[in-house]
């Protein structure tokens, strides 16, 4: 199919059924079959995969990779869209079709989603769980960020987000792009940018370029990372104000547990000057960074134990 037929079918297909695009739920159809065709090599599908896609549309990414998969698990918030996506994977007897928003809240997944998941790894010997998938926009951040926090975490995930979010993710210190989520998403996975797309190969046309990224967590890096619910909440609050100079920062993220003068300690057995700032960190700097001020902590709080012996 040209992009021209794609277009048209798929504009055919919701005017059949009464509807439109919705902007609330972020929907903006790729309608380029050959970026199908780079998510799904992006993603190396093996049979013994089970796929999730978060955002089913009319099921076109899901019916490509279908052949090529164990089960695919495809979730789609609008009921309607579910219906049309239905009659497009009719007789693929390894989708499983879940209608819900894939989001709890923005620091939660659907746990309901990550059953379904679980319950299809557990089907397939040796099964390995990857993400594919065109993310719609109002969702790609917590989707992609949150998924390296459950269980289980994917193997792999390629999946189309805004341009200006892949920049983010792969961003270099001391750059305007560089931020928390960079470091989070570095620390813990590779990640590369596939190919950028312009607005014309999606239907409505966004105002904004997007990106094909593929982010694939990396266990060794993992391992660097003591206590990983630590490391994120304080990695928030280290970039909360950026422009704030790297002592100041990091007492507002460790206040409740840090004196300055200990901060002042770690700063300077680490040899960094206390007026630098977060952004002009590594992300190994980062990692050695909070996890001295956690050891710390710790430290601290054993020493104020009362000691009952």
């Amino acid at each position: 199919m040209t992009d021209r037929q794609t277009l048209s079918f798929l504009a055919k297909t919701l005017e059949r059924a009464g509807l439109q695009p919705k902007t609330k739920y972020g929907q903006n159809f790729l309608i380029d079959f050959n970026l199908l065709d780079i998510l799904v090599k992006g993603g190396d599908i093996q049979k013994t995969d089970v796929i999730l896609e978060v955002g089913t549309g009319v099921g076109s990414l899901s019916k490509r990779m279908a052949p090529m998969a164990g089960a695919i698990i495809t979730v789609e918030i609008d009921r309607d869209l579910q219906a049309l996506a239905a009659k497009e994977l009719r007789g693929a007897d390894n989708v499983t079709m879940l209608s819900f928003d894939a989001l709890r809240n923005k620091n939660h997944l659907r746990e309901e989603m990550l059953v379904a998941v679980r319950d299809r790894l557990g089907s397939i010997p040796n099964a390995t769980f990857k993400l594919i998938a065109n993310l719609p926009y109002n969702v790609a951040t917590p989707i992609i960020s949150n998924f390296l926090t459950v269980d289980p975490v994917p193997e792999r995930m390629v999946v189309t987000i805004q341009k200006e979010l892949a920049q983010r993710i792969v961003a270099n210190p001391g750059c305007k792009d560089y931020s928390a989520l960079t470091i989070w998403m570095q620390s813990l996975c590779d990640c590369e940018i596939l190919r950028i797309l312009p607005p014309s190969v999606f239907w409505p046309s966004p105002k904004v370029d997007s990106a094909i990224i593929r982010v694939t967590p990396n266990a060794q890096k993992r391992s660097r990372i003591v206590d990983l619910e630590y490391f994120h909440t304080h990695l928030r609050a280290l970039f909360f104000h950026r422009r704030k100079f790297l002592r100041s920062q990091l007492h507002t993220a460790t206040q409740d547990d840090l004196s300055k003068p200990q901060i002042d300690e770690i700063l300077e057995k680490l040899g960094h000057q206390p007026n630098l700032r977060a952004e002009q960190l590594s992300v190994d700097q980062i990692i050695e960074l909070l996890e001295a001020t956690r050891t710390m902590t710790l430290a601290s709080a054993k020493e104020a134990k009362p000691n009952n012996s």
